[in-house]
């Protein structure tokens, strides 16, 4: 079955491009410290980036001391990017759907996700593969769209005020698994719903041993200077999961 490939979308990946190169945006506030904040000492390790985008991920890796990083996304423009602004000898990038990665020769000793497994229909297979690919003692972090985020299937997320503020989310089809559609940027925008329970399950199931989970929520500090970010106490926008093999 052919995987969604929706970031070489022309129309997507521009839009997606500003959207990350605003200094103000959720994934530079929220998810990008506390992903970062998972990992382990990458001093002479072997690094693997599952949707690497843009490869800025990569090279903090190398910086952080790793030997070297293999970058895998399915978007040869986003790898067309990546080779032009974030290129290094250490680092490769490869054109390839994660589900396919048991193709790679090569064992890792960190695997990292951003925001991408939302995208993926068949999570255990690709957790299945993962833990194929890490050494003994591995580790896998990876951040994905919070479940109270992904099981939207439609409609207003919230209920608002007189004044239109957010008085609370509106949730339903929690339970309900499965696939989702979105407009972000253009129209059917495929995503994956999966329970909190099914996502530590399915990790559980595979041999991994579950260390830590986060789900970022503004300081004081930044609601004083973007308090629009408050409705993220209503709910988070990322679930983050460090695990270990």
């Amino acid at each position: 079955m052919a995987k969604q490939n929706i970031y070489d979308n022309p129309i997507f990946f521009d839009g997606y491009k500003k959207l990350r190169e605003k200094e103000k945006n959720a994934n530079n506030i929220f998810e990008k410290p506390a992903l970062f904040s998972l990992l382990p000492n990458l001093s002479g390790k072997r690094v693997l980036d599952l949707g690497c985008g843009f490869g800025e991920h990569c090279m903090y890796y190398i910086a952080q001391g790793a030997d070297a990083v293999v970058g895998i996304d399915i978007s040869e423009k986003m790898l067309q990017a990546a080779r032009e602004e974030n290129n290094h000898p250490n680092i490769t990038y490869i054109n390839m759907p994660m589900e396919d990665i048991s193709q790679i020769d090569d064992k890792f000793d960190v695997a990292v996700s951003s925001l991408a497994f939302h995208y993926v229909e068949d999570f255990a297979n690709v957790v299945k593969n993962i833990y194929e690919k890490l050494n003994d003692n591995g580790v896998l972090l990876f951040s994905q769209e919070n479940p109270l985020c992904t099981c939207h299937s439609g409609g207003d997320r919230w209920t608002r005020d007189e004044n239109g503020e957010k008085k609370y989310l509106n949730l339903a089809d929690y339970g309900v698994e499965g696939e989702r559609e979105s407009v972000w940027f253009v129209d059917n925008v495929k995503k994956y719903h999966r329970t909190f329970s099914t996502i530590i399950n399915t990790l559980i199931d595979t041999g991994f041993v579950i260390e830590k989970m986060i789900e970022p929520l503004p300081t004081k500090e930044i609601l004083r200077n973007m308090p629009e970010f408050k409705d993220l106490y209503h709910k988070p926008d990322f679930l983050l999961v460090k695990v270990r093999k």
